[in-house]
């Protein structure tokens, strides 16, 4: 598989430039038109990917396939290529938990080589540089890792396990995706109360991330319940605001899981986090 012909399944904004890249180390990097939106062409174009006419006729052309679609329409789309007995290396690429990763290789397996696989960070344009987590058999994600090999595109292999790279993803995501919503509801509520721009000032003094201090959480399940009923407050003035309120009710849900914590000052993360599992 030197210079393998690779289909993309389907150039989104993501699932473009991620095989504009692989085009530097494949023989054709396919697209199919079927379907496919004026927006789709154009990017298909402007990453130099290659036109086919229907599904069946990008399949049978393939060594490779990779599956970067919404994360909804992952399973159906699976479902499409399995009918068509596809006998390559499929990459499901898509922001879809570790269960529907492994069902989606049970449903390709008997015919294709699955390898689960997570994208971390922004397309591969304008200097970004994405890793692509690879989880799976060893000589296919070999064969990924070969595949972008010099591009814009890293890529890292978490072993063998299908649902590795997939959960290594949605933890991610979960957490920087749901920040970004939590920035939303600050500065709003601020807004509102005409308070906006000092919020802005305040938060200017601190710029690390939370995800990087991990440590913290033994202190936050010790101080949950203080924490969960001013979550409680700040959701009433949220929705006195006319802004939804239910994303800091979940959070003091959350938090209520460590309220027997109180003031615990030996707590270590490891009992947080098991605190946290247990209802």
């Amino acid at each position: 598989m030197d210079q393998p012909t690779v289909g993309i399944l389907h150039p989104g904004r993501m699932g473009a430039a991620v095989a504009g890249c692989a085009t530097a180390n494949a023989a054709a990097v396919l697209w199919c038109e079927a379907g496919r939106s004026a927006a789709s062409a154009a990017r298909a174009v402007e990453f130099g990917l290659t036109p086919v006419s229907t599904l069946p006729e990008l399949l049978a052309r393939s060594d490779i396939v990779i599956s970067l679609c919404p994360p909804a329409a992952a399973e159906e789309l699976a479902s499409d290529v399995a009918e068509h007995a596809f006998t390559g290396l499929y990459v499901e690429a898509n922001a879809i938990n570790p269960e529907r990763a492994q069902r989606i290789t049970a449903l390709l397996g008997s015919d294709a080589t699955v390898v689960d696989g997570g994208v971390v960070g922004s397309p591969p344009v304008g200097g970004k540089t994405p890793t692509l987590y690879l989880s799976g058999p060893a000589a296919a994600a070999e064969h990924i890792k070969a595949l972008f090999s010099g591009t814009a595109v890293r890529t890292a292999v978490l072993g063998t396990e299908v649902g590795k790279a997939s959960a290594l993803k949605l933890s991610y995501a979960s957490f920087q995706k749901t920040s970004r919503v939590l920035v939303a509801l600050a500065v709003g509520m601020a807004r509102e109360y005409g308070v906006d721009q000092e919020l802005l000032e305040v938060a200017s003094r601190r710029t690390d991330s939370y995800l990087a201090e991990p440590e913290y959480v033994a202190k936050t399940a010790a101080r949950a319940w203080r924490w969960g009923p001013e979550l409680e407050e700040a959701a009433d003035a949220l929705e006195a605001a006319g802004l939804p309120p239910e994303m800091l009710r979940a959070a003091a849900s959350t938090l209520a899981r460590w309220n027997d914590a109180k003031d615990d000052g030996k707590l270590t993360l490891a009992d947080a986090l098991d605190r946290l599992a247990q209802p």
